[in-house]
């Protein structure tokens, strides 16, 4: 079939638009307070407010962009948030208190740490809004991941001291790793074809991350932050964790981490771990998450009571984004 001009042009015009409009959010909870802030990172500012959330520790969000989840440590629930509202339409109960969580890649399930004994991962059906399982581990749990390609879910404990990586088909348990202090955050490098390939855990006590060959089970290297030259280690607030705060880059180039000893976050190149420098960005620097494109990184300074947005390629500061109080843990959601 021959085209005409005016269908050359229409066709055209289609091949320059962009095949879908997505919104980026960075999801920033407040560990000392009752509401969550959104911020645009096209315009690094505060365009959304959660509120009625007392001591809110994690979030997540659904794939399709309808709500998001935030575990409220003052009522022991899951918090269903309705995205365009930004109010909560309902409060799940939980197996006990709450950390922080992880949702299925398919949107299905999230999955929430139950930070008291015996410990446990509670499991969230997001389609009846309700507990549909509770998975023992062993010790109380803090962080709660899925692994990038959706098959096990991975619970950290601080006073268990290790790591339980659980089917997440079965939903039961299949290996450990121990350590010699309490497991904190956790960062997943993958292989070609999406599989897991190294875990960097950041532990108790350890200025710097262990690295784990996923594989074996095993830890196969520790890399210790350096010290920074003419300034004071500040171990206050620190609370047992001078190194709270670990991510990869979406291009899986560099893996970043906070030192809440100086204020400070590392970058080092991957896969080698080789240190490529360091910025400054405010106190207790808790968290940080990336853009999908990797250009920008934000870190949330508990002591500073703001977000620091970082050129990744540059490593300068960009912005400090006042939020809420104690801001700790936050997440990049991609709605569509």
């Amino acid at each position: 079939m021959k085209l005409s001009t005016r269908n050359w042009s229409r066709l055209g015009l289609l091949l320059v638009l962009p095949l879908a409009a997505s919104t980026v959010r960075i999801v920033q909870t407040n560990s000392a307070g009752d509401n969550v802030h959104l911020i645009d990172p096209a315009t690094n500012k505060v365009v959304g407010i959660i509120s009625g959330i007392e001591v809110n520790h994690g979030a997540t969000y659904a794939p399709d962009g309808s709500r998001y989840y935030i575990s409220d440590e003052a009522e022991s629930t899951l918090d269903v948030v309705d995205a365009k509202t930004l109010k909560v339409t309902r409060r799940i109960p939980l197996t006990d208190h709450p950390n922080n969580i992880a949702i299925s890649k398919d949107g299905r399930k999230v999955y929430v740490s139950i930070a008291a004994r015996p410990g446990a991962v509670d499991v969230i059906d997001t389609a009846s809004l309700e507990k549909v399982n509770s998975i023992p581990v062993k010790g109380p749990v803090h962080n709660t991941y899925v692994t990038p390609d959706g098959k096990y879910i991975v619970a950290g404990s601080v006073v268990g001291k290790i790591l339980t990586v659980i089917d997440a088909q079965t939903e039961k348990p299949i290996w450990t790793v121990t350590f010699e202090n309490g497991v904190r955050p956790i960062t997943f490098e993958t292989n070609p074809d999406g599989s897991t390939k190294r875990m960097f855990v950041q532990i108790s006590e350890l200025h710097g991350f262990a690295v784990v060959d996923f594989d074996t089970h095993k830890e196969v290297q520790r890399i210790t932050l350096p010290d920074v030259p003419g300034k004071t280690k500040n171990s206050d607030g620190v609370q047992g964790s001078p190194s709270h705060g670990i991510g990869i880059s979406p291009d899986k180039k560099t893996i970043w981490a906070t030192s809440k000893w100086y204020g400070y976050v590392f970058a080092y190149s991957m896969p080698d771990l080789k240190l490529l420098g360091s910025v400054p960005v405010g106190e207790d620097p808790d968290w940080l998450t990336f853009t999908p494109d990797s250009k920008s990184m934000y870190v949330a300074c508990a002591g500073s009571n703001w977000v620091t947005v970082i050129d990744v390629n540059s490593r300068k500061v960009v912005t400090h984004i006042p939020v809420g109080q104690v801001p700790k843990r936050n997440i990049t959601a991609i709605l569509p």
